[in-house]
């Protein structure tokens, strides 16, 4: 039964040793974190394991090295330096897999720190805007360390949490933290127009986060009867069940509902998934399962990527050896789109780097990670226009990749295209 306590009181349970998992994305709780950090001095090797965290990471400054050390199963900017200068870990991984890694024993938990919504009328918390791999973890970990915060929205489905399954509850309220809505610039909107005419109406969404994703979601306003199974919710989503656009009707699996692993946006969208009967947050080893995304009708599956080479291999993950992101769900939902009846998995990306180089690469640079193999690639857009891959050969692939590059790098890669496959 939970008992309710200070935060440095909570936190006195983390010993040297210890592997401490962090609620993800907006649900980070900071006060529970900070109370961490402040014992660094007694601790010794305390592994915190989690996702992309928003907000400050005390924990993996180097001050703190040796006392605390990051394994990052999806890298954010918080920890991105830390993990570049080999200060902190990241593993590879599906996020699919993840909650299994807590659950069989891969990565056993001795403490979770999570933020929860204060309980219903039921007795019942919630985690909120990220049941993800926390759900899990929460599940896992010997002991679980609640921040009950009366401004995390109570959301249905997994997330909802018993007192008998928290150990230590903390009272803090503070704001969750939010993701300003990004302004689409004239690439974006070239970008998602291109995308919007491979969405079919009564098409099942999957789309990430950022100002293509946003401006992508903007330009569907049009369509109708779409449905939403994606591992982020985004406030792109609300405008569309405003509008009338997605209504779910034609899902085979949740139908009228929008299924998610966590939500990222602003104030706005987190007001629109509380107490929402309409929004199911689910635990991400079945929202990424291939097997459940498929059953879906026609699954667009929108992601990014930072480079993709003339044979359509897809690098979304690091920068050549710098480890910058993650795997995350980009290959659950690539593949289950493929294997969705009228499915199609995309990739959207700017044709130029901020420093100009191409994106559209004759090859990767050297220690970067192929995420998305190319047999899995069907369509990559830029803002030049699309190129539809499936089925084709690795001399037909190269010169379509080359024909949505940038202008100004597209006879290098024609050339680099004839050398290699004897392009016409």
């Amino acid at each position: 039964m939970g008992r309710w306590t200070s935060a440095a009181e909570a936190v006195s349970v983390i010993r040297s040793g210890d592997r401490v998992f962090v609620h993800s994305v907006a649900a980070a709780p900071r006060l529970l974190l900070e109370a961490m950090t402040a014992r660094s001095a007694e601790l010794r090797d305390v592994e915190v394991v989690h996702l992309h965290t928003e907000g400050p990471a005390p924990y993996a400054a180097p001050d703190h090295a040796g006392h605390f050390r990051v394994n990052a199963l999806f890298v954010g900017a918080n920890v991105r330096d830390a993990v570049q200068s080999g200060r902190a870990d990241a593993t590879s991984v599906f996020l699919s897999d993840v909650p299994r890694l807590f659950t069989d024993g891969t990565l056993p938990l001795d403490v979770a720190l999570v933020t929860v919504s204060p309980p219903d009328r039921h007795g019942l918390f919630s985690l909120g805007v990220s049941v993800d791999t926390s759900r899990a973890a929460v599940r896992a970990a010997r002991t679980v360390i609640a921040l009950v915060n009366p401004m995390m929205p109570r959301t249905h489905g997994d997330g909802l949490v018993q007192l008998e399954d928290l150990d230590l509850l903390v009272d803090g309220e503070a704001p969750i933290y939010e993701l300003a809505r990004p302004t689409p610039g004239e690439v974006e909107r070239a970008i998602a127009t291109h995308v919007a005419a491979l969405v079919e109406d009564g098409a099942t969404l999957q789309v990430g986060i950022g100002g293509i994703p946003d401006a992508v979601l903007a330009a569907l306003s049009g369509h109708r009867r779409l449905g939403v199974h994606t591992e982020m919710l985004s406030d792109g989503i609300v405008d569309l069940v405003r509008q009338g656009a997605i209504t779910g009707e034609e899902k085979r699996t949740h139908p009228g509902k929008i299924v998610a692993g966590f939500a990222f946006g602003t104030r706005r969208l987190y007001d629109f998934v509380d107490d929402n009967p309409a929004v199911a947050m689910l635990d991400i080893g079945y929202v990424n399962d291939t097997a459940v995304i498929r059953r879906n009708p026609r699954v667009t599956a929108i992601n990014g990527a930072i480079e993709v080479d003339l044979t359509g291999q897809v690098c979304a993950d690091s920068i050549g050896e710098r480890i910058y992101s993650g795997v995350g769900g980009q290959m659950d939902f690539v593949r289950g789109a493929a294997l969705s009846a009228g499915g199609r998995p995309i990739f959207a990306l700017p044709s130029l780097t901020a420093a100009g180089e191409s994106r559209i690469v004759a090859a990767l640079k050297p220690g970067a990670g192929v995420v998305t193999t190319r047999a899995h690639v069907q369509f990559v857009v830029t803002e030049y226009g699309v190129a539809a891959l499936r089925g084709r050969t690795f001399r037909e692939r190269a010169l379509a990749l080359a024909a949505i590059a940038h202008p100004r790098h597209r006879d290098h890669l024609v050339s680099e295209a004839r050398r290699r496959f004897g392009a016409a």
